[in-house]
């Protein structure tokens, strides 16, 4: 069982007998991963796990910025953690500790490098792309057989959404994803740091603003598994979880992901001890339990999210390694982009310019 803290005369009575039990905290995103593998970390480390969630890296960054955090592992992606690495946010792990490190993928620590130089703060727990996912029933109804459901015509062109606004758009209340996908969409660099250039991409989200139901991070999968919306701009491994909560309904609603042809934004989410961590044992101990190869795998075969482990690879369902919606061909690999953080500066005209974008002022 999860951690739950004692109080009064039942702690005063556990401290007589033995200093305060050791624990560990750890703050990752809703939904993203398989409890029986907390259970499974107490279990094996004696261990009492604290797990607490967050539906956005804005939430997380103002917790890791304040200091405090009182958390011993966090799970930031990588623009956030390049930030809050510049910011002295996070220690650097000792690779002594953490004998599974040799189970990780090349491919994925090669470009995880972007953020975090030489892995020396953190280690890949998942990735993935982000893109369209779509009620293929409901979306054929209303643009016909041919409906463009791979491209970002479908959700930036006004024309389209002006007539899928009454079955339900959703889209990511990301900034970091929303933005770049959208200069993605207007042939210019996604990676740009360039207010002028900004600003076109908000231009360009104002028009389809007024047909765009809700900005979230999380509640677009079950929207999605239940019909309750037909499109959706999300994370690979949510419309995926979508996906397969539908089929295991069994309510007839379809559902499919893609990344867009255009190409799509590459996104890793990272584990990290932050620099003030209560326990940074056992933080080392609880990444080193993740990236062993089965619970690396039992986690992905939960979410349906590509993650960062080779020698997890071997275990995985073939749904997983098998589908690639999660692990793409070359092709589309080649095809995806990656971002780096805004300046401070920048950052303040990205927020100014998505407030305005939801808003829609």
């Amino acid at each position: 069982m999860i951690k739950t803290l004692f109080t009064g005369t039942a702690a005063a009575a556990l401290m007589a007998s033995a200093a305060l039990a050791e624990e560990v905290r750890v703050y990752n995103w809703s939904d993203y991963i398989d409890e029986d593998l907390l259970a499974k970390f107490e279990e094996e480390t004696d261990i009492d796990l604290i797990y607490d969630v967050f539906d956005s890296n804005e939430v997380l960054e103002t917790k890791m910025l304040a200091g405090g955090s009182g958390y011993d592992v966090v799970v930031p992606s990588g623009t956030f953690l390049q930030r809050q690495i510049t910011a002295g946010a996070f220690q650097k792990l000792d690779m002594t500790k953490l004998p599974n490190i040799t189970n990780m993928w090349d491919v994925v620590t090669s470009r995880t490098e972007q953020y975090d130089p030489e892995n020396a703060y953190s280690i890949n727990y998942m990735w993935g792309t982000t893109g369209i996912g779509v009620n293929l029933g409901k979306v054929k109804e209303i643009l016909g057989e041919d409906a463009p459901v791979d491209s970002l015509e479908l959700v930036l062109n006004p024309d389209n959404m002006s007539k899928l606004a009454d079955c339900g758009v959703h889209f990511l209340d990301a900034p970091a994803e929303m933005l770049p996908m959208t200069l993605k969409y207007i042939g210019e660099d996604p990676d740009s740091h360039d207010p002028e250039v900004i600003a076109k991409a908000e231009e360009v989200m104002m028009k389809v603003r007024p047909y765009i139901q809700k900005f979230h991070s999380s509640e677009y999968i079950q929207a999605l598994a239940n019909g309750d919306i037909c499109v959706a701009v999300g994370w690979s491994g949510d419309i995926l979880q979508a996906r397969d909560r539908a089929a295991e309904a069994d309510n007839g609603v379809e559902i499919a992901y893609h990344a867009a042809k255009e190409g799509a934004q590459m996104w890793f989410d990272q584990m990290a001890i932050p620099v003030d961590a209560p326990n940074t044992d056992g933080a080392h101990k609880f990444l080193n339990f993740i990236m062993d190869a089965q619970n690396m795998a039992a986690a992905s075969n939960y979410v349906y999210y590509a993650n960062g482990n080779k020698a997890s690879q071997e275990y995985l369902v073939e749904d997983v390694i098998g589908d690639p919606a999660i692990y793409p061909d070359e092709a589309t690999l080649n095809n995806l982009f990656t971002t780096t953080p805004y300046p401070p500066k920048v950052q303040r005209v990205v927020t100014r310019s998505w407030t305005k974008i939801k808003s829609g002022t």
